[in-house]
């Protein structure tokens, strides 16, 4: 086993810039992590967005901007969340690896859509109960129509 990197898109969705960065895979990490030099690149002014308060691996809790919204693109996948902005690499964790129903092969080192989903992301909402099957139209209720008028009174 190894560790995995993969070739993705950024996008800052205010400004529509975009920047290709190899990131490393990293399935202790949640959410996606990326340099300050890649944030500024995206046309983020780090001075003027809200703050996370992370855990890093040696445990420590630290504070570090965060920017949104911000498109993550990986083939045919993508997903749209927000970045922590901290240390010198690109991290993207489980969060938009679930988000895009993409899997982690440690041992070829790479990441791929779920075999089980080729055709895009599936995603599991097991709470939900009385919903119609994907080939039946979805019929939203009518608004009550007003019963027959009735007599002025005299």
């Amino acid at each position: 086993m190894g560790i995995v990197h993969a070739d993705i898109t950024l996008t800052n969705l205010f400004t529509e810039k975009s920047v290709n960065v190899r990131t490393m895979v990293d399935t202790g990490t949640t959410h996606m992590i990326v340099p300050a030099n890649i944030a500024r690149e995206l046309g983020f002014d780090l001075e003027e967005v809200k703050t996370y308060s992370l855990t890093v691996a040696d445990t420590r809790r630290v504070r570090c901007p965060c920017i949104a919204p911000i498109e993550i693109r990986l083939n045919d996948r993508s997903c749209v969340m927000e970045a922590a902005v901290l240390g010198n690499e690109c991290l993207m964790g489980v969060v938009p690896l679930e988000m895009m129903d993409l899997v982690v092969d440690p041992k070829r080192q790479c990441v791929t859509a779920n075999p089980k989903h080729p055709d895009g992301p599936v995603f599991p909402a097991m709470g939900v109960r009385n919903i119609q099957a994907n080939d039946e139209p979805f019929n939203h209720p009518q608004p009550s129509q007003p019963s027959q008028s009735y007599p002025k009174s005299a």
